[in-house]
C-alpha cells in the first residue's frame, strides 16, 4: 500500500465475541454470548481478531474484521428521534470516531494506534441485518443502509488499542462525511 493520506481518528470501541447473537426470528430475542468491549486486540493476518466469532472461519476470511463510524449510529439515532445507539449493539468489531470508510472499500489501508500498525483490506461492506430494528430502533435497519461500515480482511498481524489512531488511506477522505450514507444499488429490501 502506497499511502499518501493520514487521518487523527478515534477508537471508541473494541468488540470481541466469541459466538453470534443475531440469528434467528428476532422476536426470540438476542443469544447470551459473551462479548468483551477490550482495550486492545490482536489481529492476525488472513483470520482475524483473537477470540472473536469470525477468527480463522474460512466463510470470513475476507471479511472478518468489522468497522464503523459512530457519526453514522449519531445520524441514525437524530433521523429517528430516539436516545443515542449504544455502538455496540451493531456487534461491529471496531467502532471509530473521525472514519470517512465508504471510501476505501476495495482498497488497502492501515491503521496506526501506540505506534502498533494492522494493515487491512476494505472487501465489502457490512450490511446491517433486520435485527438492527429490534436492537437499536424500529426504522434502524433501513437507516444503516449504506452507512453500516465495511467488512475488512486483516493483511498483518498487530495490536489495535482503543484510544487516539491514525487511519492511513490511498484515497483522500472526507472525516465529516463519515455518518453520511454511501449510495447503495436499489434494495428489494422493505
Amino acid at each position: 500500500m502506497t499511502a499518501s493520506y493520514r487521518y487523527d481518528v478515534e477508537i471508541l470501541h473494541l468488540l470481541v465475541s466469541t459466538g453470534h447473537a443475531y440469528f434467528g426470528r428476532a422476536r426470540e430475542g438476542a443469544a447470551d454470548v459473551p462479548a468483551l468491549d477490550a482495550d486492545q486486540v490482536q489481529l492476525v493476518a488472513g483470520k482475524g481478531i483473537v477470540g472473536d466469532r469470525f477468527f480463522g472461519k474460512a466463510a470470513h476470511m475476507d471479511a472478518a474484521v468489522t468497522l464503523i463510524a459512530v457519526e453514522a449510529l449519531e445520524a441514525m439515532a437524530a433521523e429517528l428521534g430516539t436516545a443515542p445507539f449504544d455502538p455496540l449493539l451493531t456487534r461491529r468489531n471496531v467502532v471509530l470516531r473521525g472514519a470517512h470508510l465508504a471510501p476505501l472499500l476495495g482498497g488497502e489501508f492501515a491503521l496506526e494506534s501506540r505506534r502498533d500498525q494492522v494493515r487491512l483490506r476494505a472487501g465489502r461492506p457490512a450490511h446491517p441485518c433486520a435485527w438492527m430494528d429490534r436492537m437499536l430502533a424500529p426504522g434502524a435497519h433501513k437507516a444503516m443502509r449504506g452507512r453500516g461500515g465495511v467488512r475488512c480482511q486483516p493483511l498483518s498481524d498487530g495490536i489495535l488499542h482503543r484510544g487516539p489512531a491514525v487511519l492511513i488511506s490511498p484515497v483522500p477522505l472526507d472525516p465529516d462525511s463519515a455518518g453520511t450514507p454511501a449510495l447503495l444499488r436499489p434494495s428489494r429490501l422493505p
